[in-house]
């Protein structure tokens, strides 16, 4: 399915449910409501232990899933998608011309740029060595960046754009690159009935990034499909379960909370960049949904090997040390997150006007 015709049906639902009742709602009372249809009585252990734990299934309606991640103060529509889709892939937004959003949250290998750190303007390294986390199921994060400074994709959206290191695109660059495009001209005002702002720019863009979102096998486990999950990841998950590892990888995310890092060792790889966390020392949890696309891990992309990264994140915040076994049952369970991905058509981006 395209993703024209996904938020077409978003459009839809939400003219015929309406959006007062939204607007209320917290994103936590928006997933409590999607995911509290499971009848409770027809699952197997594993199934009530997993939900027990705090996992919740993204909902396999793509109306129901886009009305879960629609923004109150940002409305999902067909356009304002398609504008935010153009703006996500162009290049011109940076300084140089070269960089877009997908150069380093690349749709095509799970949202990443596969480096340990991110390459912005002049090919420099992230001065932080900061590894770029998938911008796949972002939404279902409680804040945006490794240090939880943005409380949203829109607001997100603005930094990268900006900062020297990344983009390096002051607002006003930006804003006159846009209009010096008629395409861009109609367009902003087709979606949000003013000129160009950079505020309207990033919304369109937090608007697109927020129907990136991949159902996958595992949903399907917590709905009731005992099936969907092979027994070796059913006794991964147990594993990841009883160990711990749902205390800060759990919820609709798999992830997304900000937690003390470390929490009981050292991390081995500290001293790969300076960057430790925010003000107290709390980092962002990543995402554990389509984790085995997403390598490099960890906040400084220290680790490849996925093995590796589970045994070091139990030593560093739970304190314990994984049996061989053990480790390769949790990596199993990660097979099942792998979700699908929404169909992406490349845009063909407005042209500039010649020089006259």
């Amino acid at each position: 399915m395209k993703l024209r015709k996904i938020t077409i049906s978003t459009v839809a639902v939400l003219a015929l449910v309406g959006c007062s009742s939204d607007n209320q709602e917290t994103k936590a009372d928006k997933i409590e409501r999607a995911t509290q249809k499971v009848d409770k009585n027809l699952l197997t252990d594993l199934q009530k232990k997993a939900l027990n734990a705090g996992f919740q299934a993204l909902p396999s309606s793509k109306a129901e899933q886009l009305k879960l991640v629609d923004n109150p103060n940002n409305p999902i529509t067909e356009a304002k998608v398609e504008l935010g889709k153009k703006l996500y892939f162009d290049p011109r937004l940076s300084k140089s011309n070269l960089i877009s959003c997908n150069t380093c949250h690349n749709l095509a290998i799970g949202g990443v740029d596969i480096v340990p750190a991110a390459i912005g303007h002049g090919w420099t390294e992230n001065p932080h060595h900061l590894n770029s986390p998938t911008v796949y199921n972002a939404v279902f994060a409680d804040k945006q960046f490794w240090d939880g400074r943005a409380k949203d994709l829109e607001e997100q959206a603005q930094g990268p754009i900006q900062a020297p290191p990344e983009m390096n695109a002051p607002k006003e660059l930006v804003v006159s690159k846009l209009k010096s495009i008629p395409e861009y001209v109609e367009e902003f005002k087709k979606v949000f009935n003013s000129e160009i702002t950079f505020e309207n720019a990033t919304q369109a863009i937090g608007a697109f990034e927020r129907t990136l979102v991949t159902p996958s096998r595992f949903d399907k486990f917590l709905q009731g499909d005992n099936t969907a999950l092979t027994d070796k990841e059913k006794k991964g998950l147990e594993v990841f379960i009883d160990k711990g590892c749902a205390s800060c990888h759990t919820g609709i995310a798999l992830g997304g909370t900000m937690q003390p890092f470390p929490a009981i060792k050292k991390y081995k790889y500290r001293d790969v960049g300076d960057f430790r966390g925010d003000k107290n020392g709390m980092v962002k949890t990543p995402t554990l949904r389509n984790i085995l696309e997403t390598a490099p891990y960890f906040h400084n992309g220290a680790m490849t090997d996925i093995k590796e990264a589970v045994n070091v994140m139990t030593e560093t915040q739970l304190g314990i040390e994984l049996k061989k076994e053990e480790t390769e049952n949790i990596v199993e369970f990660f097979k099942s997150l792998t979700g699908e991905k929404p169909k992406i058509t490349y845009p063909i981006l407005p042209a500039m006007p010649l020089n006259n």
